[in-house]
């Protein structure tokens, strides 16, 4: 069965917002990666004003996650203080990654497809016809 967590954005304060969290329940960062630890690639290009900003950070809080990143470059125009969220779930199968993405994407609009990613996920983004942000990923690597 899938799990859910929540992601937060924030436009250039998450390292700052997280380390208030940090401080709030406890507990140490799984995964702190700025955009500067990005592979280089023709199809993305981080700009030096984002580099040192956070990619990706998670945080243990009892049987959940937080996690959290940056907006910058092409993805800051879409920034909305207060809808700057998503639900994250993470499928215990390629197929049940496959499977559900596909039932969220039903009338809604895919913003990254499924693939598989540079840091090990199969991973992908969209938003449903509800207009709710929804990450989707399979940590194959450790299954």
């Amino acid at each position: 069965m899938a799990t859910t967590n929540t992601y937060l954005n924030f436009k250039g304060n998450c390292e700052e917002a997280f380390l208030f969290y940090k401080a709030v329940f406890g507990g140490e960062f799984n995964y702190i990666g700025r955009f500067g630890d990005m592979p280089a690639s023709d199809d993305y290009q981080v700009a030096d004003s984002d580099k040192d900003k956070i990619m990706h950070v998670s945080l243990p809080i009892g049987t959940s996650i937080l996690m959290g990143s940056d907006t910058g470059g092409a993805w800051a125009p879409a920034f909305v203080q207060g809808n700057n969220f998503s639900v994250s779930v993470s499928a215990e199968s390629k197929a049940e990654a496959d499977a559900i993405f596909k039932a969220l994407a039903d009338g809604g609009k895919i913003t990254m497809p499924l693939e598989n990613t540079f840091w090990g996920d199969y991973f992908g983004m969209l938003t449903d016809k509800f207009n709710i942000n929804w990450m989707m990923s399979f940590d194959g690597k450790n299954k």
